[in-house]
């Protein structure tokens, strides 16, 4: 220690120590090399500490893009067990359709979307499935004669049907369900977000299509009914999406893992 401090003040010729019997104290250009070299240190040992506490899962942070249908599909199931496992990591969950979620994983702006499928997959992103969806359609009572029976898509198809944007993976999903069954898509209604359908359908504007899951909740949801079809809605797919080759801190990689392991059968 002494060899390196001397070399130090040989570098910048002038001493940095009284030395005397009793010990050693700082001299004036002393004091200022440590008043701007403390900080440093501080910095490094906070940073060495913010390390060590993602590493244990005390600390950290994930950034996730999810869609709302994957929201109800499967992330929020996933993401109650892994707040309750580690309080201390912190959640950014923003809400995207999936080429919005697609989009923001390849700009870096989150560690992996959780969307559902419909959407051309880039090369530099990697797909998992994590989860499945069913949905249903809706309506109030204003429409009586849908909840008398079973009812085909073609029949519900002459109602005002009220969808999710074009340009949603929600929207080509019903696009080709109508068209396999020879019968166009026209919806009478757009939303941006699967949160906003069921108070259009409440407002009695039309019949929509939502998840099992969207219809356990507020007293309010009693005046809406499902509508049993003929032949259901085939259930939806949820995805995982990543960058190929990208790195992920322990939270994140911790999450990810979950909601691998919750796969149904």
């Amino acid at each position: 220690m002494t060899r390196i401090i001397r070399r130090l003040e040989s570098e910048l010729r002038c001493a940095l120590f009284f030395r005397t019997p009793q010990g050693v104290r700082l001299t004036p250009e002393g004091e200022k090399l440590y008043a701007r070299v403390s900080v440093a240190v501080e910095s490094i040992e906070a940073g060495e500490a913010e390390l060590l506490a993602d590493q244990s899962l005390d600390g950290g942070v994930v950034h996730v893009a999810a869609s709302g249908l994957a929201l109800r599909g499967c992330l929020l199931r996933v993401l109650t067990r892994y707040r309750r496992e580690h309080p201390h990591v912190r959640i950014c969950l923003t809400n995207h359709s999936t080429p919005q979620g697609l989009t923001a994983v390849q700009n870096g702006l989150a560690d992996f979307a959780v969307v559902s499928e419909g959407s051309a997959v880039p090369d530099s992103l990697t797909k998992q499935r994590v989860g499945r969806i069913q949905e249903v359609p809706v309506c109030t009572d204003i429409f009586p004669e849908l909840l008398e029976g079973p009812v085909t898509l073609a029949q519900l198809a002459a109602y005002p049907i009220i969808s999710l944007t074009d340009g949603t993976s929600s929207h080509s999903f019903y696009v080709e369900l109508f068209l396999r069954n020879r019968l166009p898509f026209h919806p009478d209604i757009e939303v941006e977000t699967i949160d906003q359908v069921l108070p259009v359908v409440l407002s009695g504007l039309g019949v929509g299509f939502v998840p099992r899951e969207m219809l356990v909740g507020p007293a309010a949801l009693s005046h809406i009914h499902t509508i049993g079809l003929t032949d259901p809605i085939p259930p939806r797919s949820i995805y995982l999406f990543q960058r190929k080759n990208q790195p992920l801190s322990v939270a994140a990689r911790h999450l990810r893992q979950m909601l691998l392991e919750d796969v149904p059968e």
